[in-house]
């Protein structure tokens, strides 16, 4: 199959937006592979033997898609924004079901200098990542949905820009000062461990 260009995805999204069944089975198989991709990045990082598999996580997330109901879907990357945001929750509810912080051990990790997020020396379990971008949120929640998008969705500055609806520029400095950010907040919460 070919590539889809953005423009038919973002057609078959907004057709799906209003309720057309057959814009869904056409868009399926046109996303798939980048979900797979998305999903693949988060459990690169989680630990062997993970019980839940990347394929597993891409339904799981695709069925919480089509469960959500209408969306306004903006456009290819708003869609795929979304998409990791609902992967990024799925494991999140599974480690905090697995109750693994306070078992101590067999935490899920995702490392940082992969991305690179904040620094090469730096590997961040996924529920202290979490935690550390809801407290960004608070603050800035630009600066956690720059974080979100580039990080977990895989998405470049201009696609993070268009679903924020800010320029490129602004992007990139949001970036980097999440980037400071997020390392003072991980590093203070390993420091009080």
């Amino acid at each position: 199959m070919d590539t889809p260009t953005t423009h038919e995805v973002t057609q078959l999204l907004k057709a799906w937006s209003v309720g057309d069944g057959e814009a869904l089975e056409k868009l399926t198989p046109m996303v798939y592979r980048q979900l797979h991709q998305i999903a693949q990045r988060y459990m690169a990082g989680e630990r062997s033997g993970h019980t839940l598999q990347t394929t597993a996580l891409v339904h799981e997330a695709y069925v919480r898609l089509v469960d959500c109901g209408k969306v306004n879907w903006q456009d290819r990357a708003h869609f795929f924004a979304v998409s990791a945001q609902l992967m990024r929750r799925i494991l999140i509810d599974f480690a905090r079901s697995r109750d693994y912080l306070k078992r101590g051990g067999a935490v899920p990790h995702i490392s940082l200098d992969e991305a690179p997020l904040v620094c090469n020396e730096l590997d961040v379990n996924l529920v202290a990542l979490d935690d550390a971008l809801k407290a960004l949120s608070v603050m800035d929640e630009r600066k956690s949905k720059v974080v979100e998008l580039k990080f977990f969705g895989g998405l470049s500055v201009e696609e993070t820009a268009e679903v924020l609806r800010v320029s490129s520029d602004t992007v990139i400095r949001d970036w980097r000062l999440a980037k400071i950010w997020l390392l003072r907040e991980l590093n203070r919460g390993k420091v009080s461990q």
